[in-house]
């Protein structure tokens, strides 16, 4: 701990004490800061890393898969995306242009998978088309919505020259 001696000195007829210089012992606020830092990394979690799982589809389904179940998105460039029911020649829900926030991509396909239900009483399947103009971001924020809105059924596919033409047609490709 602290220590302050002090040792007596004559100077002519006074007698004075030369103070010493004050010594304190850190020893005990070492050891203290030590186990604090022990303590904090072994109880500290780390991150986790967060990854979503996809399954793709392997080889074709047999009997194919009914058109009115079938929602297409076509990943354009600037953010934009397009989308229709059914097949790209026998469009069931015309395409449409979006974007992806709350009010463009989600409220569509809450839309979709209510009419899918109500008119097959299946669930909704849905396949993510990326074009060669759309980013990775637009990829990720699909596969987001496809989470957030709770649709089971989903692939990534590649974009076939119709939807390429349906994207120019929007002038987003």
């Amino acid at each position: 701990m602290a220590e302050l001696t002090a040792t007596p000195q004559k100077s002519g007829n006074k007698t004075r004490t030369k103070k010493a210089p004050l010594r304190v012992d850190l020893t005990a606020m070492v050891d203290l800061a030590f186990l604090l830092i022990t303590f904090f990394i072994l109880t500290t979690t780390l991150a986790k890393p967060k990854a979503m799982d996809v399954v793709m589809p392997v080889g074709d389904i047999p009997g194919g898969v009914s058109d009115l179940r079938t929602m297409t998105i076509c990943l354009g460039n600037n953010n934009k995306v397009v989308y229709y029911l059914g097949a790209a020649d026998k469009q069931i829900v015309t395409a449409t242009l979006t974007n992806y926030g709350r009010q463009g991509l989600r409220k569509a396909i809450v839309n979709m998978r209510g009419k899918v239900l109500h008119d097959t009483g299946k669930s909704m399947i849905v396949l993510i088309k990326p074009a060669q103009s759309s980013v990775y971001e637009n990829l990720v924020n699909a596969l987001d919505e496809m989470k957030i809105t709770g649709i089971q059924q989903y692939a990534i596919a590649d974009i076939a020259a119709a939807d390429i033409n349906l994207l120019k047609s929007k002038q987003v490709y």
